[in-house]
């Protein structure tokens, strides 16, 4: 979205309760964009969800009301919405700002990075909030983590891949630093919200996509595209969903009201994270159940590949500006240290629940 549209639609709502915290019998009433289509759920549903438990829990003191992408703003412009307040808060991934500083990609994912329970660990307990904080406040935006889809899917995906020259010359639908990964493996990336990829792989408009897992890619329909749908998804192993509040409109709330926002983000996180592996499971049992679909494993040689090649740019990347530099350092150093123990706990006791 250009500036000038932003301040123009900014100003015509000036005064309502669309543009800032409007006050009406000591109740406020902010407004939250999101770039999920309308009732789509794991997304949509929970955003609305974290909404509805501040209103709630606040007793209707602190409302806030949801519009899913396409109804106030476009689903990848809910970020520059929030920013010049003509929005209040956004519900997105942070990685869809890629192109304005390559850090956003950490709070998102990045591949090979941080699963679910590491990138919440490093977010309240290694750092990884107060460099988020440094990074939003460029543009004027106080960010909290507020969801979490797990491990994704590696993609689906029009033909077989069968080693890492596959990716040379595919349209492949894929955010963020996994997308810059495609780049450099040959790939053409090409950015199109989630409501839209149905359509763009049954059209043959693209080769592939990705979006999250079998739960919601069933919801969009996805699976009656293209016949393969390949896994693990190393280019997101544990994707954050955010909300990030106007700074202004964040110190003008009450440290209760900051309090209620922020425990309700924290409680979404956890409820995200346990409906996307409940739902995820049942789905994929579905996908296979019908036959229609092949359920492949991108082969050791081609992860090896993927792994070779995604540290490289991350590392590149890492130089690109000051904050990322920042993240980068922050990140690094926690998934080292994380990792040992992941080793040692979670890979240690997955191996030997497979033995029965």
């Amino acid at each position: 979205m250009q500036r000038r549209t932003l301040l123009a639609l900014s100003g015509a709502l000036a005064g309502s309760t669309l543009a800032a915290p409007a006050i009406a019998q000591s109740s406020k009433t902010l407004t939250m964009v999101t770039s999920w289509p309308k009732g789509l759920p794991g997304l949509q549903l929970s955003a609305e969800r974290l909404a509805k438990r501040v209103t709630d829990s606040s007793g209707g003191a602190l409302k806030i009301e949801v519009a899913a992408a396409g109804e106030m703003v476009e689903a990848f412009e809910v970020f520059e919405a929030v920013s010049a307040r003509v929005a209040d808060i956004y519900h997105s991934v942070d990685y869809y700002r890629v192109k304005e500083s390559p850090a956003y990609g950490f709070f998102g994912a990045v591949p090979f990075g941080l699963t679910a329970d590491e990138m919440t660990a490093w977010i309240h307990y290694g750092g990884g909030q107060e460099v988020w904080d440094a990074l939003g406040a460029e543009s004027d935006i106080k960010p909290l983590l507020a969801g979490n889809t797990g491990i994704q899917m590696g993609g689906w995906f029009a033909r077989e891949m069968t080693s890492i020259e596959s990716y040379k010359g595919l349209r492949y639908r894929m955010p963020g630093l996994g997308g810059e990964v495609l780049t450099e493996l040959g790939a053409t990336v090409v950015g199109v919200p989630g409501g839209k990829i149905n359509n763009a792989l049954s059209t043959g408009a693209i080769d592939a996509a990705e979006w999250v897992g079998p739960w919601l890619d069933v919801k969009l329909g996805i699976h009656e595209a293209v016949p393969y749908y390949y896994y693990p998804g190393i280019h997101e192993p544990g994707t954050a969903l955010a909300i990030g509040i106007n700074k202004s409109v964040w110190e003008g709330l009450g440290g209760a009201e900051q309090s209620l926002i922020a425990g309700a983000a924290v409680a979404e996180n956890n409820l995200s994270l346990a409906e996307f592996n409940a739902n995820n499971a049942r789905a994929l049992g579905q996908i296979i159940a019908d036959g229609k679909v092949e359920l492949r494993r991108f082969d050791d040689e081609t992860l090896a590949a993927l792994l070779r090649v995604s540290n490289e740019i991350l590392a590149d990347r890492s130089t690109a500006d000051a904050h990322t530099k920042d993240v980068y350092a922050s990140f690094v150093a926690f998934r080292e240290t994380q990792s040992a123990w992941t080793e040692v706990a979670d890979r240690a006791y997955l191996n030997a629940r497979g033995l029965g």
